[in-house]
């Protein structure tokens, strides 16, 4: 008679303990359910999207700008062509054989004129730049102009005249511009894009 009352305890103690784990299992399952709903778990297949907006390689026999036209984004968008994100921003690697791409030129319509870093002499150079990529890089060179002829004429005003009079100081200073240039276009667009840099007038007084 003694033990009845305690099996009667024990069993309510079971059925306490049951109720309990049924309700953490269906609670952790609605919890998994609303993560998955708000897509806390996406496949491991799934790695970082490629940004449509990056200027694309131009084989030759394409055309530039019918390509930057396709990738084009709609109205209203950031960025020279949208989608871009400005910021540091990322180069877009030169093509393992260029040979293979259609290079595109263009000609910056105005001269740079500056004062040497060193004396009275003044340099007056003209540029044009060449890209493997889509026309996308050249409307981004006009777009932003004005910012890039800022950080050039800044960058060139540094340079000392001795420098620039020789072979290799002008080579050093097509490779000063490229990386200003392409500096300028990620800030402002994401990417950069230039491959070279071209004298096409060269002139110090």
């Amino acid at each position: 008679m003694s033990d009845a009352p305690k099996q009667k305890k024990k069993g309510g103690g079971m059925k306490l303990i049951i109720i309990l784990l049924v309700g953490l299992v269906l609670g952790g399952a609605g919890a998994a359910g609303g993560l998955y709903a708000a897509g806390a778990f996406s496949p491991k297949d799934e790695g970082p999207k490629e940004d449509p907006n990056k200027p694309v390689l131009v084989l030759k026999g394409e055309d530039a700008e019918a390509i930057a036209t396709a990738h084009a984004a709609p109205e209203g968008e950031h960025g020279v062509s949208g989608g871009h994100a400005p910021g540091k921003g990322i180069d877009l690697p030169a093509p393992q054989n260029p040979t293979a791409y259609q290079a595109t030129y263009f000609q910056m319509q105005a001269p740079f004129t500056s004062n040497m870093a060193d004396s009275d002499a003044f340099a007056q150079i003209s540029i044009a730049i060449s890209t493997y990529y889509d026309m996308r890089v050249v409307e981004a060179l006009k777009t932003h102009e004005m910012a890039i002829r800022s950080q050039v004429l800044m960058m060139l005003a540094q340079q000392p005249q001795e420098a620039l009079a020789t072979p290799q100081g002008k080579q050093d200073l097509q490779k000063k511009i490229r990386i200003v240039i392409n500096d300028v276009l990620k800030q402002k667009t994401g990417y950069g894009g230039v491959d070279n840099v071209y004298f096409t007038n060269f002139v110090i007084q």
